[in-house]
């Protein structure tokens, strides 16, 4: 087991297998909440943080992979996601849309404990490459941002600004200091003009996500989601 702080939220209409995933769970210490089907989810998510989402795929309302789709169009958290069926074709639609792994009913408290346990930890070694908001997520390692899904293309200096304002955020930083960071301390390269145009076609290039860059009058920039 990882952490006895991970929160874990089950996703599924049926009481007794909610109830049954629970009692594994709390063996390992983990903090547990319950969903009863896809809009439930996501109405939980729009206001709970959790490190993980145990996804039923046949439920009312809306199902599992209708559920993936839309968790994926504004969360990162990993999916494992339950079926009962066996079918190749649903296994690969679900990765497709999002899951990050499969398990099929009935499954061992074993198999489902070690696959959670596998998941968690792959989330937390990616978790320092990774930064995320709600409508943006910059992959560091292949220096990747993407808006809503959408990969957009940042000139060096703009994706060096957000990234910097992104691990800072809330942190008001003045043009002087981001000049310092993003330019160096020594470079004649550019002004603090440089600074307020850079942030301008930064938030024109995040389109939707621009607003995050706030101006904070008489000081500078931060970053708030």
């Amino acid at each position: 087991m990882l952490s006895n702080s991970i929160r874990i939220l089950i996703v599924d209409d049926e009481k007794e297998m909610r109830q049954l995933i629970e009692t594994y769970l709390l063996t390992e210490n983990y903090e547990v909440y319950h969903a009863v089907n896809g809009e439930d989810a996501l109405d939980f998510l729009f206001v709970e943080n959790v490190d993980l989402i145990i996804l039923d795929v046949m439920m009312p309302e809306m199902d599992g992979f209708t559920a993936c789709k839309k968790i994926r169009q504004h969360y990162t958290t990993p999916i494992l996601m339950l079926t009962a069926k066996s079918d190749e074709l649903d296994k690969v639609r679900g990765l497709k849309l999002g899951a990050d792994d499969y398990v099929m009913k009935p499954f061992s408290p074993k198999e489902l404990l070690a696959r959670i346990e596998a998941m968690l930890r792959r989330s937390k070694q990616s978790f320092f490459d990774k930064l995320t908001s709600t409508n943006v997520v910059i992959q560091k390692s292949a220096r990747e941002v993407k808006v809503v899904g959408e990969k957009i293309n940042l000139a060096r200096r703009e994706y060096d600004l957000l990234v910097f304002l992104m691990e800072h955020a809330g942190q008001v930083f003045s043009r002087e200091h981001l000049h310092e960071v993003v330019w160096g301390i020594d470079s004649e390269k550019g002004t603090l003009r440089t600074v307020d145009t850079h942030i301008k076609t930064l938030r024109y290039k995040l389109n939707l996500a621009g607003d995050t860059i706030k101006t904070v009058w008489g000081i500078g920039y931060k970053f708030e989601d």
